[in-house]
């Protein structure tokens, strides 16, 4: 009993070593950036595998199929920016590329005359089981609210 509780102080003894030293927040920032970083990955590769699709002889069709994958991209970057970034101006750009792509998405389904899929709120929050970079993360809806 006594080594496991000499290896769990070993194990911490780093952390409480940082923390008073003031690297936490290094430790903390240099953690989101990694899980920014992997989310952002996931969406590269996603859209890069998805925007590979075989020629129908249809124009208007490859087009589409090839555009959706890469604005659905643009979407999932821009809500990282929202998971994890902190400039509010960033932040507020990352809103405008999901409405816009969101809308644009739409626009090209409907010109093919597909249907749209379900409506369903962009994920903006942290992942399950992941932390939050802020406890103040705002809720983002598809549309600006508009006053009457």
């Amino acid at each position: 009993m006594a080594f496991a509780r000499n290896s769990q102080k070993r194990t911490w003894a780093p952390l409480f070593l940082a923390a008073s030293l003031g690297w936490a927040a290094p430790l903390a920032a240099s953690t989101l950036a990694d899980s920014f970083k992997a989310e952002n990955d996931v969406a590269m590769d996603k859209m890069m595998a998805a925007m590979a699709v075989k020629s129908t002889g249809d124009v208007d069709r490859d087009f589409v199929e090839m555009m959706i994958p890469h604005h659905q991209g643009g979407i999932d970057m821009a809500v990282a920016e929202l998971r994890y970034g902190k400039n509010e101006q960033l932040r507020r750009v990352a809103q405008e590329i999901i409405v816009e792509q969101q809308q644009e998405i739409a626009a090209m389904r409907l010109a093919l005359g597909d249907p749209l899929p379900p409506a369903s709120a962009a994920p903006t929050g942290p992942p399950a089981g992941a932390s939050s970079p802020s406890p103040s993360t705002p809720h983002h809806h598809a549309a600006p609210a508009q006053d009457h």
